[in-house]
């Protein structure tokens, strides 16, 4: 009675008051009077102990243990790549100097948007042969009007009329060529500026600069853009599949990916495509999966792991929270009857989302266990 006030006065957990008060470990071998348990402590021994639990007693919740369908994944590592579809390299259409850059990597832009602006003798001799035609065309409009006066009036022969036509529909031809180069420019006819705004052909994300204020463009026929664009609302994670998992990949399959940058996020796509050729060093297949990406969160080169649903089986599952660990071992509380627990040794498989762990071996659908204060009861086994 003396022990019992001793250990009141002191700070009790509440696994000890539950035991104080009437938790009673039963040794399936038999048990003392007084109620000691079995002087064996191992694991095994343990594994044989029962509990009755009193009438009205709180701090212990038990729950049906569940089957669930796991999916069986086929991991590969991969990157995160832009859609060469959507990759726009972006040229200066006249030669001429930069006089400003104003697009810098990593930004935003959207169509039409300007990004440079150059000075080019070019958009002069645009303007020039514009007016020519402009000129010549107007010239021919009145021959060609004389022409059919004088033929009305039987004043020249047939084939100087159509000749006169022929040469009106050629200069309206090269009119028309010359007003679409002033539009391709984006100058306007009737200015004076040698200046050329070169603008954004689609919206997307600036990946690379080219070119800075001062050096001289050569037009299309430079190797160097003067900036790349890139669309990122839909992004490839390429994933590199040994050759001897490609049996387990097919067109169409779910594909769930995930990165190092965002740790408990993954993103849902398919696979579009499967490389017709091995890398002969790594003996890999390149295997395509298209992905919605909003916000941009996904950047080209960011390392990925692809996961492909390769099958699905059952399992059983419980919570975390039921099972308890010892070193190497897992066990849980299994209720019986009546009240009475049964500490059971189990193996553990994965560990899924929702704070549940695959169970391999040691349980079986429809029974309870227990799934808070199982460390309660725990406690309860210790030698007292």
């Amino acid at each position: 009675m003396k022990d019992m006030q001793h250990r009141r006065s002191g700070p009790l957990s509440r696994a000890a008051i539950i035991v104080a008060c009437g938790w009673l470990p039963l040794v399936s071998a038999g048990c003392s009077r007084s109620g000691a348990v079995n002087p064996a402590d191992s694991p095994t021994a343990r594994s044989s102990l029962e509990y009755v639990l009193p009438a009205g007693s709180r701090g212990v919740t038990t729950a049906f243990v569940k089957m669930a369908t796991l999916p069986e994944y086929l991991e590969a590592g991969g990157q995160i790549q832009a859609d060469p579809t959507r990759i726009v390299h972006v040229y200066a259409p006249v030669s001429g100097r930069l006089i400003s850059v104003q697009a810098r990597p990593a930004d935003y832009v959207r169509q039409g948007q300007v990004l440079a602006t150059l000075a080019s003798s070019d958009v002069a001799a645009a303007r020039a042969a514009y007016r020519q035609a402009q000129a010549d065309a107007g010239l021919k409009q009145e021959a060609l009007a004389r022409s059919q006066s004088l033929y009305e009036h039987k004043a020249i022969a047939l084939k100087d009329y159509q000749q006169a036509q022929a040469d009106a529909q050629t200069a309206q031809a090269a009119l028309e060529s010359a007003r679409e180069r002033l539009a391709l420019l984006g100058v306007d006819a009737a200015g004076s500026s040698d200046e050329i705004l070169v603008r954004a052909p689609r919206p997307g994300i600036v990946l690379d600069l080219g070119a800075a204020a001062g050096e001289f463009s050569k037009s299309l026929d430079s190797s160097s853009p003067l900036c790349t664009l890139a669309d990122l609302r839909t992004v490839w994670a390429v994933a590199n599949v040994y050759e001897k998992d490609l049996a387990s990949v097919k067109l169409g399959q779910a594909a769930f990916i995930t990165t190092t940058a965002y740790p408990g996020r993954s993103w849902r796509g398919r696979v579009t495509a499967i490389g017709g050729a091995l890398d002969p060093t790594t003996r890999t297949l390149d295997v395509r999966v298209v992905l919605p990406n909003p916000g941009t969160l996904l950047k080209p080169g960011m390392f990925a792991t692809i996961r492909l649903v390769r099958a699905a089986r059952s399992a059983v599952i419980v919570p975390q929270s039921a099972i308890l660990h010892e070193g190497s071992s897992a066990s849980v509380f299994v209720e019986r009857s009546g009240g009475r627990f049964e500490r059971r040794a189990v193996a553990l498989g994965r560990s899924l989302t929702g704070d549940q762990v695959e169970i391999v071996s040691g349980l079986g659908p429809g029974e309870r266990v227990v799934v808070e204060g199982a460390d309660l009861l725990a406690v309860g086994a210790a030698p007292q």
